[in-house]
């Protein structure tokens, strides 16, 4: 099943704290299998495979566990350190908060807050915020309160839905993204970077020991990093129906079938989508989009095979949409792949 792709405007911010430290990252692309030159355009993504990657190689290259982003560095292992001194709270709430207490232990770091009922929804909501800019560095707050949800959710067994995620940022061109990776409404140009949630999720209690805890910092935090579907909004329900029926066939459902699978009407699949700002049309693209990146980028199929493949009954027509999605054609990115490995 293709996992999602990541843009590349995401990338070029990974880079920035190694760039700002002399460090020469084209090896780093190299190693990560990324191609350097997809770097000028903005349309370009990769795969969370690759991300991983050159996420190893930062982490390797800067010594940091933020990659240089930071106005100090973050010495290897201190994230693990706050997991295991959050980890025997009673509850969700006091969790949090302890992480935040930990990481305001070291000059430099990110000023993080747990705060209630100032998001707007009532005196049952909550908010966790980065209060400061980090050195306008705003891909590490992001990243921070990314890994904060997925932590959290992670810590009690359940997804944490939120209610909004804002940004101390102007709108980015990849503004877009946003919605999906938070699952929320989002706001740019705010004071401070956070997300805002229901208050009683801070009473539920862990479930997580010292064994699981282990074996997720073993895997962190690419783990937490990367975009987990829960099923728990309509686009994530859309979007995995879609997938699933990509690995059997090319033909992918319609947006009647989708919506029968769904027990709603047509008209009431449409709203849904269009008020978690999405379409069918737009959810189809980014799952033949995201196969066919995870095909080029990862295996050795031939181009006129994944076409056919991913539903197009013509090269060219593959070609088109490829280019309409990567801003580049199929074989040039799997040319660029293939000349630097060799």
């Amino acid at each position: 099943m293709p996992s999602r792709t990541i843009t590349v405007h995401h990338v070029r911010a990974m880079l920035h704290g190694a760039e700002r430290h002399g460090i020469d990252t084209v090896p780093l692309l190299r190693t990560a299998q990324i191609p350097p030159l997809l770097l000028g355009d903005d349309r370009a993504r990769i795969t969370e495979v690759q991300f991983a990657r050159l996420f190893r190689e930062l982490y390797r290259a800067t010594g940091d566990e933020f990659l240089g982003l930071g106005s100090a560095a973050s010495r290897p292992g201190t994230f693990a350190m706050m997991c295991h001194a959050s980890i025997g709270c009673r509850d969700l709430g006091a969790a949090m908060e302890r992480a935040a207490t930990f990481y305001g232990l070291f000059p430099g770091g990110p000023d993080l807050i747990l705060e209630h009922g100032e998001d707007g929804t009532g005196t049952g909501s909550a908010v966790f915020a980065v209060r400061n800019d980090l050195e306008h560095d705003y891909f590490l707050a992001e990243c921070l309160v990314i890994i904060w949800h997925r932590l959290c959710s992670w810590l009690i067994g359940r997804r944490i839905p939120l209610h909004w995620a804002e940004f101390g940022h102007p709108p980015p061109p990849h503004k877009d993204e946003y919605g999906l990776l938070f699952g929320c409404t989002v706001r740019f140009g705010a004071p401070r970077t956070g997300a805002g949630f229901d208050a009683h999720w801070l009473a539920a209690p862990l479930i997580r020991d010292e064994a699981a805890l282990e074996g997720m910092l073993n895997r962190a935090p690419f783990d937490l990093l990367s975009r987990r579907e829960y099923g728990t909004t309509v686009a994530e329900q859309v979007r995995r129906a879609l997938t699933r029926s990509l690995r059997t066939s090319p033909r992918l459902p319609s947006l009647g079938e989708i919506a029968a699978r769904l027990a709603v009407s047509p008209a009431t699949l449409r709203r849904r989508l269009a008020r978690e700002s999405t379409s069918y049309q737009q959810l189809k693209d980014a799952v033949r989009r995201d196969a066919a990146i995870a095909g080029l980028a990862e295996g050795a199929e031939p181009i006129a095979d994944l076409a056919a493949r991913l539903g197009f009954s013509e090269d060219t027509a593959f070609h088109r949409a490829f280019r309409r999605w990567t801003g580049t054609t199929p074989g040039a990115y799997r040319y660029e792949k293939r000349g630097q490995q060799s």
